[in-house]
């Protein structure tokens, strides 16, 4: 008898249409999140190429999929940490941490009001802050607050306790394990930015004014910390100098050898962020080659008519001037083969797309390529979707994600 049950790992793009495909055509649903809301890397860009429309219209389409399907069991804040068995008949264990916020919360924010300690906003890459108990972005779903344990002070303070009318806080929850039992794993735990730490060259991290390509995605939506201001992070000025850097810590043996194909349009797209703000500005753009395939060359052909530098070469070094906190970037120009070494108020880093079994691997024997990506179908029974197994854009994602629910489907029956 087949085993209708399929977990889905991961509530991103790829995650979140794995789990509604999934569940409406009849099978149960597990979707699993590590973050406090389901919407990944999709949630924090501010537009879609090449339509320039916000992403959070087609999110939540699919959030109230969600809702009206009694086949999903969403778990946010939950780990997997053990699958053991094989297609079919699937054990898998994961621990769901402590929310320290109960269902009973609606949302109305006095925990924030009242609570005394901030934090780093992660959601903002550390672009500002919030208060230890926090709404996680202004779309999130679900619509709870939480409270970051890192930096709260417990019962010591209470206040958000105190103020509660529901009794929705709980400064003594504890860590959940949970037991299920599947036919099939999707795994869309998505991707990370390639890690600006890891480019001693362009400055390690250390240069304030070298951001990476999603922070600028923070920068230019209005929920972000700016209010959709594109400033410089160091002193708030407005930049009218602007420098893109194309394949970042990609297509570069010496980090990820993979094109992650979505850098280039990404990039096109931001320019155009910039313009709309700053019609006068000066954009450049250092390459090796601009990918911006089949429909996408109009979109890259209607913004070169914004008049953009283009300089043909991957930049040696970037530093900073330590009196103006100015960005210097190092190139040889492949074309002219002049040396360059030009002044930006502000540098962009097309930080590719590492796979989060990068960093966090699959609890299970599944391989690998080089980079980290996923190899569907290495284990029968497990596939991997969306950037987890290449990287793609929103489109490609949604596409692999519905390929991975049909071979999900084939293993719960074959099981």
């Amino acid at each position: 008898m087949a085993n209708k049950s399929i977990l889905v790992v991961g509530g991103g793009i790829s995650g979140l249409t794995a789990a509604v495909e999934a569940a409406e055509v009849g099978y149960e649903v597990f979707l699993v999140e590590k973050n406090t809301y389901l919407g990944g890397k999709v949630s924090q860009i501010n537009e879609y190429f090449p339509k320039l429309c916000p992403p959070n219209c087609g999110l939540e389409i699919n959030f109230q999929r969600v809702r009206k399907n009694p086949n999903i069991r969403v778990l946010t804040m939950a780990e997997v940490e053990s699958i053991s068995g094989q297609e079919g008949n699937f054990d898998v264990t994961f621990k769901i941490n402590p929310r320290y916020i109960t269902d009973g919360c609606t949302g109305c924010g006095k925990c924030a009001e009242v609570c005394p300690v901030e934090r780093s906003n992660d959601f903002n890459f550390g672009l500002d802050k919030t208060k230890a108990a926090y709404l996680p972005q202004p779309f999130a779903f679900p619509m709870k607050y939480v409270i970051d344990s890192a930096v709260c002070l417990g019962a010591s303070c209470g206040k958000c306790a105190e103020v509660c009318e529901f009794k929705a806080v709980d400064l003594n929850m504890g860590a959940k394990t949970m037991n299920v039992n599947v036919g099939a794993v999707i795994w869309a735990t998505g991707w990370d930015s390639y890690p600006v730490e890891k480019l001693a060259n362009y400055g390690s991290g250390t240069v304030a004014n070298a951001i990476s390509n999603i922070m600028m995605e923070r920068l230019a939506a209005l929920t972000g910390p700016t209010n959709g201001k594109i400033v410089r992070p160091s002193d708030g000025k407005e930049p009218k100098n602007i420098a893109f850097v194309q394949c970042a810590g990609s297509r570069d043996e010496n980090h990820q050898k993979a094109c992650s194909s979505v850098c280039c349009m990404a990039t096109l797209k931001q320019i155009d962020y910039v313009k709309r703000q700053y019609p006068d500005a000066n954009v450049t753009v250092y390459y090796m080659d601009i990918r911006a395939m089949g429909k996408h060359e109009d979109f890259y052909n209607k913004i070169k008519e914004h008049g953009i530098t283009m300089i043909k070469g991957k930049p040696s070094e970037i530093k900073e001037d330590a009196d103006t906190k100015d960005v210097i970037v190092l190139a040889e120009n492949q074309i002219t083969q002049e040396i360059t070494e030009l002044k930006y108020d502000l540098v962009v880093l097309a930080t590719g797309m590492a796979p989060a079994t990068a960093a966090a691997q699959v609890p299970a024997a599944v391989a690998y390529d080089v980079d980290g990506f996923v190899l569907s179908g290495s284990v029968p029974g497990i596939y991997g979707a969306g950037c987890v197994a290449k990287p793609g854009d929103v489109a490609s994602s949604v596409q692999g994600a519905t390929a991975a629910v049909l071979k999900a489907i084939q293993s719960t029956v074959r099981g």
